[in-house]
């Protein structure tokens, strides 16, 4: 059974970084293309980032040129690099895996504060 473990969020200022992690495990990660996403209070679910098998990445228009997507294969990671973070930007972020036609698993999240 696949099981997402994120970590990394935290309270920062506006225009700090942080870089979230999610480690996988219970199947092969490398077949798997692989998300963040994020929930704001009162807002749905949205997709940040996400990377596919193949290391091709796609990114939410709201982050291009701040957050860094990325996964390291031998460590069953995937990673989100966030900078120059905004109060918009605080949400609850989620890593999800994706394969194929299955249903997606989730982590439980971790919650991201920017704020002065």
């Amino acid at each position: 059974q696949v099981q997402l473990v994120e970590s990394g969020g935290g309270l920062v200022q506006p225009g700090g970084s942080l870089r979230l992690s999610c480690t996988f495990s219970g199947s092969s990660f490398v077949v798997y293309d692989m998300g963040w996403y994020r929930q704001a209070p009162g807002k749905e679910r949205e997709s940040v980032a996400k990377i596919t098998s193949g290391v091709l990445t796609d990114y939410a228009d709201s982050i291009k040129g701040r957050f860094t997507i990325s996964r390291d294969n031998a460590k069953n990671s995937v990673y989100l690099q966030m900078n120059d973070l905004k109060p918009e930007d605080t949400a609850v972020y989620y890593c999800n895996a994706q394969r194929g036609l299955y249903a997606p698993h989730w982590g439980q999240g971790t919650q991201v504060t920017v704020s002065s």
